[in-house]
């Protein structure tokens, strides 16, 4: 099995303080982003074209309301499979991975071996993900779902660190 590494990309304070503003808003043209952090306008865009090109920025988003949207159902499930020898996981990860619904999926270690976060428009709609999608992925032995009842902070916000003095 192969290692994942961490790649870390050095990072001065000047690329962290454009990290936090895009954060605060990904629509913000680079030069209000320069303006914002009395830099020049080129150096400003090479800095975030840099950060974009290394994987550090990702992609940009906008932060939607899900109720707003008729999506009133968040649900948190675990699953547990029955066996790993075989290649289940695998093919369940590759269909998760496409799904709409899914707003992640996370391996994790414990009781469970995955956790997913699911968004559904009602009850119905929900039991029809798990009767439909989930119930019909081969070698599942359980599938425990946690529906939230209310919603006490919710982030895709990243606490920047402080740059390292090397």
């Amino acid at each position: 099995m192969k290692k994942k590494t961490s790649k870390r990309i050095s990072l001065d304070d000047t690329d962290l303080a454009i990290l936090a503003l895009l954060q605060e808003d990904a629509s913000i043209s680079n030069a209000d982003l320069s303006e914002r952090l009395s830099l020049s306008l080129t150096p400003c865009w090479r800095r975030r074209k840099r950060m974009e090109e290394a994987g550090v920025i990702k992609g940009y988003q906008a932060n939607l309301d899900r109720r707003m949207l008729g999506l009133d159902i968040l649900a948190f499930v675990h699953i547990r499979f029955s066996t790993h020898a075989d290649h289940a996981p695998d093919a369940f990860e590759a269909v998760i991975a496409q799904l709409p619904e899914v707003l992640s999926c996370h391996k994790i270690t414990g009781d469970a071996d995955y956790v997913l976060q699911v968004l559904a428009e009602d009850l119905d709609s929900y039991s029809d993900f798990i009767e439909q999608v989930l119930r019909r992925q081969v070698g599942i032995a359980s599938i425990q779902s946690s529906l939230a009842l209310r919603e006490v902070k919710t982030s895709n916000r990243i606490a920047i660190p402080k740059a390292s003095r090397e």
